[in-house]
């Protein structure tokens, strides 16, 4: 088993799932019982400088051996799970020489990895790949890109004679619910640049994201005997039915791709007396982003014009915003990142994130950080997996961009 493979089957089996309910930080104790463990593994690996803070967010360096002034920079990861399936108790599979054809996760419960419904499977016939047993989460998001940072710096500090400058490294708490960088000590960072290893397939380089945001909307109804109701019920089911469909329904996560944007429910919980929606509004357009916040708050606008004042009520809250704008005046990182990809034989593919990464708000807190790929597919469910192929040129990758750095490289 590969150094990189050992890493990731041994991160994944921490259950660190963060939690949008709670308010500490990190939301979920695993996430720091996770950054200890980290924080132990770098100082025996001979990182410096390596810390914990008390909001479990990770630190460490790795001192220049070269002889002249060159950019410092960072590879930073997070540790938590979405909490949109469970990442507790994971039983990672191993396909070894993957023959294209369905692959059974669960006999059970009849759970089944298909290239019919995911056909880019077939790109790794011949491959190892590492999927759930059908019950969680992977964790390749973003354990996978733990486990790359860490084999590439361990590979630094077992071969002196590769020349590289000060390389930094942080690990981070919650970036699933788009927490991760509202901690983040970018003055102690101390980084010229950044990359965020947390894309998905094999060559993915991103520098473009979504600008985000979530909505609640909660309907409050009135309820009585349903035999006295007439006139008088206020049903709040009916009422968020009534929500749902005034939204564009050509204009959801599976109706959409490229530079699309959507609204997508995440979670819907009531009953006659009161409905709770989870909405993520999503869009890369800064003008189309604002229109449709504006058109949630006026679907319940119109909604309490006909129901009532105050039935319908919704709290937006912007998340991150699209990075592109900070990483443009200094794109020689990506191009860096381009040509560390091509020498490693991968095909770099450039593309806009359809999600955030931790990199999208360092960035706008002057901390440019671009997002490479980890190797892995299906990210937030069952059918999660990554092949390990795709995980060690991850590594080469890593290491490649530090060392053109080190030479000095268009820095």
């Amino acid at each position: 088993m590969s150094k990189v493979v050992e890493k990731f089957t041994k991160y994944i089996k921490f259950d660190t799932r963060s939690d949008e309910e709670i308010n500490t930080v990190p939301t979920t104790s695993g996430q720091m019982v996770l950054a200890k463990e980290l924080s132990k593994e770098l100082k025996k690996i001979g990182m410096r400088d390596v810390s914990v803070d008390e909001n479990g967010y990770v630190m460490a360096s790795l001192p220049s051996n070269v002889n002249k002034e060159v950019p410092t920079i960072g590879f930073i990861a997070h540790m938590d799970t979405s909490p949109e399936i469970s990442g507790m108790n994971v039983n990672p599979k191993f396909i070894e020489n993957y023959d294209g054809k369905d692959i059974v996760l669960n006999g059970e419960k009849n759970i089944v990895l298909s290239p019919e419904d995911f056909p880019e499977l077939k790109d790794y016939v011949g491959k190892t790949l590492i999927t759930t047993d059908g019950t969680t989460l992977l964790g390749a998001d973003d354990k996978a890109g733990i486990a790359e940072i860490i084999t590439a710096l361990e590979t630094l500090i077992e071969n002196p004679e590769i020349k590289h400058g000060t390389v930094k490294v942080a690990f981070t708490p919650d970036e699933e619910i788009g927490r991760g960088p509202d901690h983040f000590d970018v003055e102690k960072f101390n980084a010229n640049a950044a990359y965020t290893v947390d894309g998905g397939a094999l060559g993915e380089l991103e520098y473009e994201n979504f600008n985000a945001a979530s909505a609640e909307v909660i309907i409050n109804g009135r309820n009585v005997h349903p035999g006295s109701a007439k006139g008088i019920m206020i049903n709040s089911m009916l009422i968020a039915g009534e929500f749902m469909s005034m939204l564009p329904q050509s204009e959801t996560p599976s109706t959409t791709e490229g530079y699309e944007g959507f609204y997508h429910i995440v979670a819907l919980n009531g009953g006659v007396e009161q409905t709770k929606l989870e909405y993520i509004i999503r869009d890369f357009d800064e003008k189309n982003f604002e229109k449709r916040k504006q058109f949630i708050t006026g679907a319940a606008e119109s909604l309490n014009k006909k129901y009532g004042k105050n039935i319908v009520k919704v709290e937006i809250k912007d998340q991150y915003k699209n990075m592109k704008g900070k990483i443009e005046p200094v794109k020689h990182i990506v191009d860096i990142a381009f040509e560390a990809m091509k020498s490693v034989d991968v095909v770099p593919k450039v593309q806009p994130i359809r999600g955030g990464t931790d990199g999208a708000s360092l960035s706008f807190k002057g901390l440019p950080t671009p997002n490479i790929f980890t190797g892995g597919h299906n990210f937030h469910g069952k059918f999660e997996y990554i092949p390990v192929y795709s995980m060690e040129k991850a590594v080469e990758v890593i290491l490649k961009i530090i060392q053109l750095y080190g030479e000095g490289v268009n820095s």
